[in-house]
């Protein structure tokens, strides 16, 4: 993989499932909405100094939000963090770098 640039669309796993439920409070707080359907469908990764999750998620029937959170390098011990976010997305939307 290429450091900078964002791989191709996956399906999403249950660790990026887990990656979207930790910043989930985030969304909600910088959004003012509570999401109760909160389902990640796909992802693609950037490495930079750490690792950029572009995480398209459903929250709702046929609503998306795409989030941008950022994973520091492990030695760094710091959390995940929310560093982006595009709301009133559709399914067939491509997840692009923002």
């Amino acid at each position: 993989m290429m450091p900078g640039g964002l791989t191709e669309a996956k399906p999403a796993t249950p660790e990026i499932q887990e990656i979207a439920n930790e910043v989930k409070p985030q969304l909600e707080e910088q959004t003012n909405q509570s999401f109760e359907e909160f389902e990640a469908v796909e992802y693609k990764t950037q490495v930079v100094a750490g690792i950029n999750y572009y995480i398209k998620v459903r929250v709702g029937h046929n609503t998306y939000i795409h989030m941008k959170i950022f994973k520091p390098l492990p030695q760094q011990r710091q959390s995940l963090t929310l560093t982006g976010y595009q709301t009133d997305k559709s399914k067939e939307d491509e997840l692009t770098g923002f």
